[in-house]
């Protein structure tokens, strides 16, 4: 299996308990690989295996200037990014390829951008691949969305327009949500409150249960098949993900 981490930070190699990861995969489990993902190796690699050139050769200076247009030209910089994961996913090397992708409104552009770029070019082999990859990202056989969230109201009402825009312009298959970060419920309810006095102590149960009300509330606004609880404790990134891979392994 390979990792992307799509936001070339240390998050994804921190919850991994890597040191680092680089573009070329580093082994961090048993089997399981993990990569950062860089806009400009990507590019490097993409011209060497579309134009043949042997892999040694220098294109960094071609690189460059087609970095440059990347920047403005619409779809190009975000099919470049996502033809990477694809590319992988269709190399036929790993069971599954898992991408670790940056907030919605810049997943929807990495969905999207294979489908506007086809639109742009008139024809030729940029085209026909980037109606591959469109392909590809659309079909449920091959492509699954998650999307993380948490019972709040900003979160739930992202999710909320991503869920309809992937559905509206046929972006990908229909996502799965996880709610992450939810509280284990006390069984407490308001005339529960009045027993227990003036002081910290009422305080303290009257946060638990308004924090109770309000998660109830935005969970019930947004369908979803995974609940992640909210974990107290000191924990690290890779406890944190050790607990949650557990839980979220035999529903996926």
């Amino acid at each position: 299996m390979l990792a992307i981490d799509m936001l070339g930070q240390a998050g994804l190699a921190t919850h991994l308990r890597s040191s680092s990861l680089g573009y070329d995969p580093t082994e961090v489990r048993p089997g399981l690989f993990a990569i950062a993902m860089n806009r400009s190796d990507a590019l490097d690699e993409y011209l060497k295996v579309q134009l043949h050139i042997p892999h040694s050769a220098p294109t960094r200076q071609i690189s460059a200037a087609l970095a440059a247009l990347a920047e403005t030209a619409p779809g190009v910089r975000e099919i470049i990014s996502i033809g990477k994961p694809i590319a992988e996913s269709a190399a036929g090397k790993w069971d599954a390829v898992v991408v670790d992708a940056p907030p919605l409104g810049q997943f929807q552009s990495y969905l999207r951008a294979p489908r506007t770029v086809a639109e742009l070019v008139p024809t030729g082999n940029v085209k026909r691949l980037a109606r591959g990859l469109a392909a590809r990202l659309q079909s449920d056989r091959l492509t699954a969305i998650r999307i993380v969230t948490t019972p709040a109201e900003l979160p739930t009402l992202e999710t909320l327009e991503a869920l309809t825009a992937i559905k509206d312009a046929a972006l990908g298959p229909e996502p799965t949500v996880i709610l992450n970060r939810v509280l284990a419920s006390s069984g407490m309810s308001k005339s529960d409150l009045d027993l227990l006095g003036d002081g910290s102590l009422q305080e303290a149960a009257t946060m638990q249960l308004h924090l109770e009300i309000e998660q109830d509330h935005w969970a019930s606004q947004c369908a979803h098949s995974i609940t992640l609880p909210y974990l107290l404790g000191v924990f690290t990134p890779g406890e944190v993900a050790e607990q949650l891979a557990d839980r979220i392994g035999s529903p996926l």
